[in-house]
């Protein structure tokens, strides 16, 4: 191994570090860092030491706060400590809630037929496109409806990732088989088997990014549905109740909020009623 790359393949993150970066992330993305995530954020870090040539840790937070650091690294850093776990038909239920009951309530009450939604912590794109099939099933039995549908994250890596919306093909294991058949290419290569989720969805859905941090959310419509789902616990209780509040702005009245089954908004002061576990409807 280049001796750099060893010296800083071999650095280690103190204890002052790790409380200058784990502010950091706090301050810019409300991603809690407790002690106990010390070896993550070492781990998840070191790439970055590698990119950039840097051989400390100290070295690259002292990076992070410079000028340049502030314009251009923030970016990739957030890249690197956020968690990006998601799947195909993740608790089903909401999906079932959104077929059997959302859906031909729309078609019963609206005038215009086009419905948005929102999957903000949206990861890699399988909770989108999930929904998107959804909503295209319905679409072949109502003609008359469509569709409209944002998937926003911090991540521009995992963004990236979405939109390319290539999977490992184990990843689609849950989806049922007629579903499979109908939106997902095979690739040709044997040994490295992908699929691809069909352009009909793809072209579907707008990615963009977003940080839940920010005062004002830069999204332009407001929305039927919004999933935002297995993202609060990474917040503190303070900082969960106003991303809420942020989330509820951007959603129409009567609209339907998601949150995920460990998550709770129990107390918090929002314009939401409970429909069902983790399902809410906006006052």
């Amino acid at each position: 191994m280049d001796p750099l790359l060893n010296k800083i393949f071999n650095a280690r993150m103190t204890d002052e570090d790790f409380d200058r970066l784990s502010s950091f992330v706090f301050q810019q993305s409300g991603i809690k860092m407790p002690p106990i995530k010390k070896i993550m954020l070492q781990s998840r870090l070191q790439k970055r030491l590698r990119e950039l040539k840097i051989l400390s840790f100290k070295e690259y937070a002292d990076f992070v706060f410079s000028d340049e650091g502030q314009k251009n690294e923030i970016v990739h850093m957030l890249d690197a400590v956020s968690t990006n776990k998601t799947d195909f038909y993740r608790e089903p239920v909401h999906f079932d809630f959104l077929r059997d009951k959302i859906l031909p309530d729309f078609m019963e009450k609206e005038r215009i037929n086009t419905l948005k939604v929102w999957s903000a912590g949206c990861s890699s794109g399988e909770e989108p496109y999930t929904i998107a099939i959804i909503l295209n099933e319905f679409r072949g039995e109502y003609p008359g409806f469509d569709y409209d549908i944002l998937g926003t994250d911090i991540s521009t890596k995992i963004l990236q990732q979405a939109n390319t919306a290539i999977y490992k093909e184990d990843r689609i294991n849950v989806v049922p088989l007629n579903i499979k058949k109908k939106y997902f290419l095979r690739s040709k290569n044997k040994e490295n088997k992908t699929v691809r989720v069909l352009k009909l969805l793809r072209d579907k859905i707008r990615y963009q990014r977003l940080n839940f941090m920010d005062t004002s959310y830069n999204v332009a419509d407001i929305f039927d549905v919004i999933f935002c789902r297995n993202v609060l616990i990474y917040f503190n209780r303070e900082t969960q109740e106003q991303v809420l509040n942020r989330l509820c702005q951007k959603l129409k009245s009567g609209g339907y909020l998601f949150i995920g089954h460990s998550e709770s908004i129990l107390g918090m002061n929002l314009p939401l009623k409970q429909i069902k576990p983790t399902i809410y409807e906006r006052i």
